[in-house]
């Protein structure tokens, strides 16, 4: 168990059965497991640049990795149609799951236990992947051919020193990137396909 936190203008993570949220705020309600709450720095910067994105309304969200859900849970609370979650572990999946029914969003989430290989859908409005840089590297073609020209893609997870090499490479693969920023250890880039 763990105390509700806020993270940005918008949300507050809190733990199910805990009703303290302020009233004009989002409640993530997210059973830790062993993948956090969302309080990692590239959880809590993806949430704040999903809140300032009004593309998010009405959107088809692709989360790769996403663990406990909690991003493409917050995308779905922000307007978002409906999402594919995949992840490579069962226990995330189990957990994603979980929290979906928790933010009673599950009718609008796809889970697969699986790669990204897994996935037979493209033409994604926004494509969420807080994985580590080197992963973000290998499977920047696959995920860049999934999103629609002028999606987005919120990528996160990458060390500063993976940081440069990740936007090069999106780059030269057909994005722009809108935004670039550096956390602590990690940093969070938002990505346009042109």
């Amino acid at each position: 168990m763990y105390s509700p936190f806020n993270i940005g203008a918008r949300f507050t993570i809190t733990p199910p059965g805990d009703a303290s949220v302020e009233d004009e705020r989002i409640p993530l309600v997210i059973a830790k497991g062993a993948f956090g709450s969302g309080e990692h720095e590239t959880s809590a910067s993806c949430l704040e640049i999903l809140e300032e994105l009004p593309q998010v309304q009405g959107a088809r969200v692709l989360d790769l990795g996403s663990g406990t859900g909690i991003l493409a849970i917050g995308a779905l609370h922000l307007g978002a149609a409906q999402a594919v979650c995949i992840d490579i572990n069962p226990d995330a999946v189990r957990t994603c799951r979980l929290n979906c029914e928790h933010n009673g969003v599950s009718e609008r989430v796809t889970h697969i236990a699986g790669s990204l290989e897994s996935a037979k859908e493209r033409d994604f409005d926004l494509i969420l992947a807080n994985i580590y840089g080197d992963l973000l590297v290998d499977f920047a073609p696959d995920l860049v051919s999934r999103a629609r020209t002028g999606g987005l893609l919120l990528l996160s997870g990458i060390l500063w020193e993976y940081n440069f090499e990740v936007r090069q490479l999106y780059e030269k693969l057909g994005c722009r990137v809108v935004k670039n920023r550096m956390l602590n250890e990690f940093s969070t880039v938002l990505l346009e396909k042109i």
